[in-house]
């Protein structure tokens, strides 16, 4: 990022002290402060509140208390009662033996279960999980119980309702979108023996992976109805073991939210974070993973509950809306937004507040976010991730122009100065204190500042490293083509030829500037472009394309430099 070839060295050790920083933190930094609110109590009877996380899959969101003995409880069929905080006697999985309704859009292929409308399996069609191959990338699912993931909804109260553990009615067994449709409905409907009639509508639209649940009440009985919504992610999510040669295991795994304010991921490891209670108004929470992200995004303006228990890698993550009560003869419609697909910012933009924060750039998001920006304005231009990589560093390098033209230049006087640097070391080669001095001295004669490169390494890492974590974790760029052998920009070179230029161009660069005076530092930098490019070989090519584009303009530039230094040396001469 600048002419220096120490930046190399530098960035190489910041990379590595960052990437251990940040494993540092996930796996031994101190419990933070427990979020808590007290608002809406977590278990009716404290007696129960204790009990195994182990029955997560069972519970129900616990709505506010109209009256100190009310018992909020959501029950199949107008069946007695049961404390909504307090774990049933249901199967642990009570959605996999219910039928299923088979939903097909041009994005998602879908099963909803009829017990609840839990969302039991969810794949994504055009995100294969192996570019070439057609089996597609699976979010929600049973296929083990390892790696259980549900994305479970209904209404809680102190009447009957239909919670995610009652059954309910399906008129068709499969919906699909038709060819000229913009819009697929998929009701689901609920009765109570009281005359409260419930319909669940999952509502999808053409190429978007935002889902609308809406519940519409008429409520025929002759006492008020009362419900709050709710939704619940339910997920088993092993750690994945990091591995250098795999930057994906990298990634971010678990639950997040957004508070209205900020955004955390939580690790259910951690005790401060195993637990949630909080209360929230336009905000949202979310399963992530690479790439890919199931998220609830309640209604605008609206407060809801928003909590989280877990058990080992099990864990619930639950959002709660305030309590709806419908008069006898009326109805009303209230529901939330769900998100369930890649983790395309465009709409997520649309979804949620925030909800684009789920890409997960880190901590470099205010840096890693306009890089995307511009990026994509290029793509959509141009149609070609490798090109917009390329045409924005080329904009990077104008940007730092006036930096790097510092540096530049200091280096190139430098480059010139070798001859009488070396003198000098050879004079005073027993004296380390008059060798410094006379340097210093011949230094400020030329007005060279030795330091210069500082400051651009300092200022352009961060742009780097932001870089990274666009590349690494945008979808868009996820299987996108190059050209040639570049087949996709997010995994590594196949064949390592970018790797193996990119140490080229190292070499070519370090020949350009003027050699360490330490002999050792110099052979150090030598053999620096082999390092780096042994540790870029396993990063994603997107990222290497980046640096060789990077390193070859700066080439170009350092080259012009030396060649203006020179003729301004050989005019003053003459």
């Amino acid at each position: 990022m600048t002419n220096n070839p120490r930046i190399y060295l530098w960035i190489a050790l910041a990379l590595m002290a960052w990437l251990n920083w940040d494993a540092y933190q996930r796996d031994y930094a101190p419990a933070a402060t427990a979020i808590t609110n007290t608002t809406h109590p977590t278990n009716a009877n404290p007696a129960t509140a204790t009990n195994s996380a182990s029955d997560i899959a069972n519970q129900i969101p616990q709505a506010a208390k109209e009256n100190p003995s009310a018992q909020n409880a959501a029950t199949p069929n107008g069946a007695a009662p049961n404390a909504a905080a307090e774990p049933t006697s249901t199967p642990a999985t009570p959605a996999s033996t219910a039928p299923v309704v088979h939903v097909h859009t041009d994005v998602l292929d879908m099963d909803i279960s009829t017990m609840g409308g839990t969302i039991q399996r969810a794949d994504l069609l055009k995100y294969p999980q192996v570019k070439g191959e057609t089996a597609p990338v699976r979010l929600e699912n049973q296929d083990d119980p390892a790696t259980t993931y549900l994305l479970q909804s209904g209404l809680t109260g102190s009447q009957p309702t239909p919670s995610h553990l009652t059954p309910l009615q399906s008129a068709k067994s499969d919906y699909e979108l038709g060819a000229n449709e913009n819009e697929l409905r998929v009701p689901l409907t609920w009765t109570s023996d009281k005359g409260v009639q419930v319909t669940k509508t999952f509502i999808f639209r053409r190429g978007n992976y935002a889902i609308d649940i809406e519940y519409d009440v008429e409520n025929h009985s002759d006492a008020p109805w009362s419900a709050a919504p709710y939704a619940q992610l339910l997920r088993n999510d092993p750690r994945t073991k990091r591995s250098m040669f795999n930057v994906e295991t990298y990634a971010y795994h678990g639950p997040a939210f957004f508070d209205g304010k900020k955004y955390k991921k939580l690790d259910t490891t951690d005790s401060a974070d195993s637990h949630l209670s909080l209360d929230v108004t336009n905000g949202w929470i979310a399963a992530l993973q690479h790439h890919f992200v199931s998220a609830i995004v309640p209604p605008k303006d609206q407060k809801y509950h928003f909590t989280l228990k877990s058990d080992g890698d099990r864990f619930s993550l639950a959002a709660m809306g305030d309590t709806h009560t419908v008069a006898p003869g009326a109805s009303a419609k209230f529901g939330t937004d769900i998100f369930v697909g890649p983790k395309l910012q465009r709409q997520l933009k649309a979804t949620g507040p925030e909800l684009a924060r789920v890409t997960d750039y880190n901590y470099l998001y205010i840096l890693a976010q306009p890089l995307f920006i511009v990026l994509d304005t290029v793509d959509r231009f141009f149609g070609n991730w490798g090109v917009a990589i390329i045409l924005v560093t080329f904009l990077l390098k104008l940007c730092f122009y006036p930096l790097s033209e510092a540096s530049g230049r200091s280096m190139a006087k430098m480059k010139q100065l070798q001859p009488r640097i070396k003198a000098l070391q050879d004079t005073y080669k027993d004296d380390a204190e008059k060798r410094g001095r006379a340097m210093m001295e011949l230094y400020q004669r030329e007005k060279i500042n030795p330091v210069a490169g500082c400051l651009p390494i300092i200022i352009q890492i961060p742009v780097f490293l932001a870089f990274y974590w666009v590349l690494l974790e945008s979808v868009e760029m996820r299987q996108a083509p190059f050209a040639f052998w570049i087949h996709d920009l997010s995994s590594r070179d196949p064949y390592f030829v970018l790797p193996a230029i990119m140490a080229a161009a190292m070499f070519a660069q370090y020949k350009l500037n003027p050699a360490p005076p330490d002999p050792v530092q110099a052979k150090v930098f030598m053999f620096m472009p082999l390092v780096m490019s042994f540790m870029f070989a396993f990063f994603p090519a997107g990222l290497v394309l980046y640096w060789v584009t990077n390193t070859v303009l700066s080439i170009a530039q350092q080259w012009n430099i030396n060649r203006r230094i020179a003729a301004e040396a050989a005019k003053r001469k003459n």
